[in-house]
């Protein structure tokens, strides 16, 4: 089987190995589509230790979706031809494999799955290009459901990347009145702007005032400010809960989704009298699986419309390169 190995930075080689043999409580899958993490762009770019838990020398990719091509002889609830979306911190049953599933590579043995557990069947309504963004969307579902919306309630996304957008549409999804999506890159903000979203560039304009104007004004600690009852930070840089804890309006909630190592200093008084509540949020439960796939068998947004870059299998590194420019690129994915 053709299988993409990683062996440090900047070094992808595209390799034969030997096809999987399953055993009687197995499944082996032939993948169809893959998209591109931000973490398996960061190991391309910096190196081992910088990923999802990449390590030199194996497979990994981790964005997929795939059809059952060979069952164990003891496999009695799946079939050949079954279309699936592996999860992967189960899908080895080995959560260590979470990023190195091997979704980049032609096939994967996936051990004694069960459905809703290490693999979730992907329905006829879902194309192979969305599914294969099953797992970022559900990722930022996670982080809006972790926001508790309520119907009718004002959002902030801080990052306009696969993950952020995936939340604005969850939060929609969940009855939010109005989203607003926040990034650097007018590229991001404008593929945001198509899916019906209010965007500010916070690097060019005030993102005060552009709230304020955008979703009236409520009272916070010090005075008025923007009517915003949930921000999410799907962009991960340093000044992003300080910028909350400033505009945020009593009784306003901070989601923490995107990765960022170390320590990040919150002003515990400021944010106790406020009334603030800041929340982490990391992967998914099967019930955020539920739910992106509902989203994306409803049809209300082009999810497919995320996707900027499409790539063959040989272009693999081609295509992390590409995935890695925020000013040109979206999702990129990469088919077999």
């Amino acid at each position: 089987m053709r299988a993409a190995i990683y062996y440090g930075k900047e070094d992808i080689r595209m390799e034969e190995l030997d096809k999987p043999e399953i055993g009687a409580k197995d499944i082996l899958v032939k993948n169809l589509c893959a998209s591109i993490c931000g973490t398996d762009v960061a190991v391309y770019t910096h190196g081992p230790g910088t990923g999802h838990r990449v390590t030199v020398g194996g497979e990994f990719g981790h964005e997929v979706v795939s059809e059952v091509v060979e069952v164990g002889n003891e496999v009695t609830d799946i079939q050949v031809g079954d279309r699936l979306y592996p999860y992967p911190r189960e899908a080895k049953r080995d959560p260590k494999r979470a990023g190195t599933l091997g979704g980049f590579s032609e096939y994967m043995l996936l051990p004694e799955p069960k459905w809703r557990e290490q693999i979730y069947r992907v329905s006829d309504q879902i194309s192979d290009r969305a599914a294969c963004l099953i797992e970022p969307f559900t990722v930022g579902c996670r982080a809006a459901r972790r926001s508790q919306p309520k119907a009718g309630e004002h959002a902030v996304v801080f990052g306009a990347g696969t993950i952020g957008i995936a939340a604005a549409i969850a939060l929609k999804y969940f009855g939010c009145e109005k989203v607003l999506l926040c990034d650097y890159s007018d590229f991001r903000l404008e593929k945001a702007k198509q899916l019906g979203f209010a965007v500010c560039n916070n690097g060019k304009e005030d993102l005060k005032e552009r709230a304020a104007a955008y979703f009236g004004k409520a009272a916070a600690l010090h005075g008025d400010t923007a009517d915003v009852d949930i921000y999410i930070d799907a962009a991960g840089a340093d000044s992003i809960l300080e910028l909350w804890q400033q505009m945020g309006k009593i009784e306003s909630r901070m989601v923490v989704v995107a990765v960022l190592a170390g320590k990040r200093p919150v002003d515990i008084l400021h944010m106790t009298f406020a009334q603030h509540t800041l929340i982490g949020s990391g992967g998914y439960m099967p019930e955020d699986v539920d739910t992106v796939m509902e989203i994306m068998e409803s049809g209300r947004w082009d999810i497919e419309s995320v996707i900027t870059h499409e790539y063959a299998w040989e272009d693999l590194p081609k295509a992390i390169e590409t995935a890695g420019n925020v000013e040109t690129a979206l999702n990129v994915i990469i088919h077999y």
